[in-house]
């Protein structure tokens, strides 16, 4: 009985945070651990994939990460974000890019044939900062383990429990149809926004975020419907962000674009 009212405590306590948007989410997992296992993750990652050698894109991709993450701290600055962020350029085909805990951000070289501009590519990055400003991979860790998340918080399950596997899928990796499914789609959107408000704040061109999605269309062909997808549909997430482009273009307005060309 005891540990049913501690338990409902904690979750009454857990339900009161918020995102930088304001939404209400529930994420347990502590910080200290979710660093960790972004930072074994994302060891392992470059252990396993080669790490691009083209001096020239490394430099574009350093630079526009640099200029979004400073941006992110101007924009969100109450919200907790790693001091230092690792930047990789994998050697990968596929235009893709991810953001795990405690700060680290992969980027394929594919990305670059996709988003074909700085700006574009700002928009990627900021859409990955933003999952993490938001707390993203915790809070779809916390909805996968359900109540074991709650007994790591108050120290009744053991770490070890919670490996790399569990990290991966909670950032999208073997989502299925279900509760999760819409939630997952909650995130995407949510950092499509803040993420579109980060790269304005750097300077970068926002209505570029409008194009890149429609480069990202013509690059994935036939889409699956929207409801079998964790992320929105192209024509729905297009749609989004052009509501939102003014006040974008409002935060940029005397920001000096970064020279990352």
């Amino acid at each position: 009985m005891r540990l049913v009212l501690l338990l409902s405590a904690l979750l009454a306590l857990a339900g009161c945070e918020k995102t930088p948007t304001g939404r209400t989410q529930l994420a347990l997992v502590p910080d200290a651990l979710m660093a960790r296992l972004g930072a074994d993750t994302f060891g392992e990652m470059r252990e396993r994939q080669p790490v691009t050698q083209d001096a020239s894109l490394n430099r574009q991709v350093q630079c526009v990460a640099r200029a979004v993450v400073a941006a992110a701290r101007r924009h969100y600055p109450g919200v907790a974000m790693p001091q230092d962020w690792e930047v990789v350029v994998f050697d990968d085909p596929s235009p893709n890019a991810f953001a795990l805990p405690g700060g680290r951000i992969g980027v394929n070289a594919g990305l670059l044939g996709v988003a074909e501009s700085p700006s574009q590519l700002a928009a990627v990055i900021g859409h990955e900062v933003a999952h993490v400003l938001a707390d993203h991979g915790n809070e779809r860790l916390t909805q996968q383990l359900g109540i074991k998340a709650v007994l790591l918080v108050v120290g009744l399950f053991s770490e070890g429990e919670v490996g790399q596997a569990s990290l991966l899928q909670a950032l999208g990796i073997g989502a299925r149809l279900g509760i999760a499914l819409p939630f997952s789609r909650t995130h995407e959107e949510e950092a499509d926004l803040m993420g579109l408000e980060i790269m304005a704040e750097a300077g970068f061109d926002a209505r570029q975020s409008v194009s890149l999605w429609r480069n990202m269309a013509k690059a994935g062909g036939e889409q699956s419907p929207e409801f079998l997808s964790t992320h929105p549909a192209h024509d729905s997430r297009i749609e989004a962000l052009q509501g939102h482009l003014e006040t974008a273009r409002r935060l940029g307005r005397d920001a000096a674009p970064p020279a990352c060309g």
